[in-house]
């Protein structure tokens, strides 16, 4: 979100927060989501207590999404994994919830894959573990993780494990091609045959590439809401 949106976000909620009682639980959750930068797990709190409760409808909106993005205003995917990465936390580890106060926690998207590893029936209990201590122990930032639970996922998936193979071997050979220009006795056979092979790998990684890309676009069609 852009700067100058994320200023009338911040605009548009202090305006409804001056029109609520501040006992509400509705000017207590627009204040969380002001302050969601620093305090993902009390936004993620809120929202599960307001899902729950179905109170957005006494309050106008016609479905908890209509709620998140007209009011709180955040986009359904945020939302989601707001809430998805608290009741993980609320299940799985409770004792991060309870240690919370002065002690920041991990970033919520690293949270939520943290939980799409602990359900997906192909992660082993060690791979979890593994990911598990760069979350929640290292604490680590969210791009090492997110990076981490890629390879896993890469691992358990033939056809991206192939792109990768694909483009090592393509990273080797232009190593070999150039390592073989500085060598003047390197019969020219022999480089022309690497030069053939850095393009056969070019033009299969990119077919690969191709179809990894088609493959993603269709799972993303396939996202189930949970709202």
């Amino acid at each position: 979100m852009e700067q100058d949106s994320k200023t009338k976000g911040a605009q548009h909620i202090e305006q409804l927060m001056q029109q609520l009682p501040p006992e509400s639980e509705r000017y207590q959750a627009l204040a969380t989501a002001k302050q969601f930068k620093s305090s993902w797990v009390e936004l993620g709190e809120w929202l599960a207590r307001i899902s729950n409760s179905k109170q957005f409808s006494e309050w106008g909106f016609t479905s908890f999404e209509d709620y998140c993005t007209k009011e709180i205003r955040i986009r359904r995917q945020t939302a989601e994994k707001l809430l998805l990465a608290f009741r993980f936390l609320k299940r799985k580890e409770p004792g991060l919830l309870e240690r919370r106060t002065g002690h920041p926690l991990p970033d919520y998207r690293s949270v939520d894959l943290l939980r799409q590893a602990d359900e997906k029936e192909h992660f082993s209990m060690a791979e979890y573990g593994e990911l598990r201590q760069t979350v929640i122990e290292e604490e680590r930032s969210h791009p090492s993780v997110a990076k981490q639970f890629r390879d896993m996922e890469h691992c358990h998936q033939p056809e991206q494990k192939t792109v990768h193979q694909y483009r090592n071997a393509l990273m080797s050979a232009k190593r070999l091609s150039t390592s073989l220009q500085e060598i003047p006795d390197v019969p020219h056979g022999l480089s022309e045959a690497v030069e053939k092979l850095i393009g056969f790998l070019e033009e299969r990684q990119g077919i690969r590439d191709a179809e990894s890309e088609t493959r993603d676009e269709g799972r993303g069609t396939r996202d189930a809401k949970i709202f």
